[in-house]
């Protein structure tokens, strides 16, 4: 039985063509990929390649200026924060949650709109595995170009469950039987009409926006278009802790807004959401509201 792609490049001792992430005393990272004769150079000094390859992972390496060096291969948090970028990348700690409450499992037929620099990809892939689906639209080609490379380069080839298309989801999408559906784009609301076609019932869509006015715009569509159970938003926030001793205390620096997302549930064909019991607050909906349902807009029930 042949090995998941890309299983190969994460586990054994480092080889040739693995990447490499140094971490110095003050836990600066260096991530370079091993070559055969090369060496490594730093302003604290160099070390060769050759030292690295063959060598476990966790080992320490030490520089001809005296400074040690810890070698691990890096994590894939680390290697989307750090490889090339064409556009924003989705951080970690999103992706985190898109793969959790998008409940992406593996075998699950994805569609993904909006590629990027190729990490939500990168972290899809890895959790549908070769026997799911992942088809990506990118309306940029330069855009879908790096995409492409960062995706291979991580797995090491290219990854038999991913297609990728340049072009917009609403113009192209002929997939059906999707159960999972990403957007990653400005305007979401642009494509609920198509992807919920594409949904199974049950399916879960998950849109990630950067804005308060486009959560806004997204969560009144999705209600709006009537095939879709209430909407969940909500953001994350990452706060490290610096523990040493008994000087425990919250990091001076966090990880804080960088993006809301928001699922939805597919209903089955035909069936109407049911009426949300809490009524909105007064003056929700007043006159500078243009969205779903304003006085501009589609009438609200």
């Amino acid at each position: 039985m042949s090995e998941p792609t890309g299983a190969a490049r994460r586990r054994g001792p480092f080889k040739v063509g693995d990447q490499v992430q140094l971490t110095d005393p003050k836990g600066r990272h260096y991530t370079f990929t091993l070559e055969a004769g090369k060496n490594f150079h730093t302003h604290k000094g160099s070390f060769s390649h050759d030292e690295l390859i063959g060598a476990p992972e966790g080992s320490v390496v030490r520089t001809t200026g005296n400074v040690v060096y810890l070698a691990l291969r890096p994590l894939l948090p680390d290697y989307v924060l750090s490889m090339p970028r064409g556009a924003a990348v989705v951080y970690p700690k999103d992706a985190g949650q898109i793969l959790a409450f998008g409940d992406i499992f593996p075998g699950a037929r994805v569609v993904e709109a909006g590629v990027g620099s190729g990490a939500l990809s990168t972290f899809l892939l890895r959790a549908i595995g070769e026997q799911g689906m992942l088809h990506s639209y990118e309306r940029r080609e330069d855009f879908a170009e790096i995409a492409t490379q960062n995706v291979e380069r991580y797995f090491g080839s290219p990854h038999p469950a991913w297609e990728l298309t340049v072009g917009d989801l609403q113009d192209n999408l002929t997939d059906t039987d999707v159960d999972r559906v990403v957007l990653d784009m400005l305007a979401p609301w642009e494509c609920l009409d198509a992807v919920s076609k594409a949904l199974v019932p049950g399916g879960i869509l998950c849109a990630y926006v950067a804005t308060t006015t486009q959560l806004s715009r997204t969560v009144e569509s999705i209600r709006e278009i009537g095939c879709f159970a209430e909407p969940q938003p909500w953001e994350s926030m990452i706060r490290n802790w610096h523990v040493e001793g008994l000087a425990v205390r919250p990091d001076h620096r966090m990880i804080g807004h960088t993006g809301f997302l928001v699922t939805a549930r597919r209903l089955a064909d035909g069936v109407q959401a049911p009426p949300r019991r809490r009524r909105p607050s007064k003056g929700a909906y007043g006159d500078d509201y243009d969205g779903p349902g304003s006085k501009s807009g589609p009438a609200r029930d």
